[in-house]
């Protein structure tokens, strides 16, 4: 009962949204303490007073997004989108080589390795990843929960599939971080950006590799990227970082300013309330639409729910102070730390109208 009530005296010190916001798959709120951090780092540039401390924050970032994804902070980059992290990897691999995709994943995960041009491209459904890694896949690239609909894979079998054929795998987290237990080190490489479900500013995205760089060139590096940044501002990097910090790109400081406070709110919170919580209340919402008639996608232990052919409600639902999305003609309500049982009550209530 008392980690209950910390629970909720934590999300109510730090949250006050004026609408039933059910839309965490496209942007999170923002903590109080953030916007106090998104403040005061601007007033330091405002008021002309040195940026220094604020890559103190870009560190803190980064290990706080290992401890989330179970690996050492030195297996871990500071970029600012998941599609520049996929550019990268897409650009380590050879001509002809194929990727396996999952079709209609998030344009991010999939589109670099379509621009390379001379990549084999697959793309199957869901469901049929794992049995369709076959002897030459080079990569599987899939999200780990998909965008437009909540469904979770099944990245265990993806995992195996793709060790018994000798494939690297690539797995986008933005719609998983911040709310679903994280395995990062079970993969080569996973990315996710920051500001869905880990509370954050847009501009930052972390892309963990292996300790080997597992044959990424950093072919997007600039002065960051030197062991010593500071020694490297000018003519080509001497030296590149030893560590996963060598993939990482200019860093929008106030960005991280914001998003340390969010990653502290995080792990006070616990991934495993946030977990429970997340998930109840999409149960919540799975139960009153089956008293209502509606069948959503199947998702079982999502956080997101999608439902079929009540996309057109959004709008009306927008002005009256409820916020989801509309995907490709279904609605999709998302649900995190912030959000109670009154929420999904008042969404129920309304498309029973």
């Amino acid at each position: 009962m008392e980690t209950m009530e910390t629970f909720e005296s934590l999300v109510r010190a730090e949250f006050a949204p004026t609408t039933s916001y059910l839309n965490t798959a496209s942007n999170g709120l923002l903590p109080a303490r953030t916007v106090t951090a998104l403040h005061q780092a601007a007033l330091l540039r405002a008021e002309g007073r040195p940026l220094l401390p604020l890559y103190d924050d870009v560190e803190a970032c980064r290990a706080a997004y290992a401890r989330l994804a179970g690996v050492p902070a030195t297996r871990v980059a500071a970029g600012a989108s998941v599609a520049a992290h996929t550019g990268v990897i897409a650009a380590s691999l050879p001509a002809g080589a194929e990727v396996l995709t999952v079709e209609d994943d998030f344009t991010s995960v999939v589109n670099p390795f379509h621009v390379r041009g001379d990549l084999k491209v697959r793309a199957v459904p869901l469901e049929r990843v794992a049995e369709s890694v076959r002897p030459g896949t080079a990569l599987v690239a899939l999200s780990s929960v998909q965008s437009a609909d909540g469904r979770i894979a099944d990245l265990a079998a993806v995992r195996e599939a793709a060790r018994e054929h000798g494939a690297r795998t690539y797995v986008d987290c933005s719609q998983s971080a911040g709310w679903l237990p994280m395995e990062a080190d079970a993969f080569d490489f996973s990315a996710a950006v920051s500001f869905k479900w880990l509370l954050g500013p847009h501009g930052a995205a972390f892309l963990v590799v292996p300790e080997d760089f597992g044959g990424l060139s950093p072919v997007l590096a600039g002065w960051v990227a030197g062991e010593r940044p500071w020694d490297s501002c000018y003519g080509p990097v001497q030296e590149l970082a030893h560590s996963a910090r060598q993939f990482d790109l200019s860093h929008a400081l106030f960005t991280y300013a914001g998003l340390r406070r969010s990653l502290e709110l995080l792990e006070e919170a616990g991934l495993p309330a946030l977990h429970a919580h997340a998930v109840g209340l999409a149960d919540r919402f799975r139960a009153g639409l089956a008293r209502l008639g509606h069948e959503p996608v199947p998702a079982p232990g999502s956080a997101i729910v999608s439902v079929p052919g009540l996309g057109d409600r959004q709008p009306g639902l927008g002005e009256s102070g409820i916020v989801v999305s509309d995907r490709a003609g279904n609605l999709r309500a998302a649900f995190h730390l912030y959000n109670t049982p009154a929420d999904v009550d008042r969404l129920l209530d309304a498309l029973s109208r």
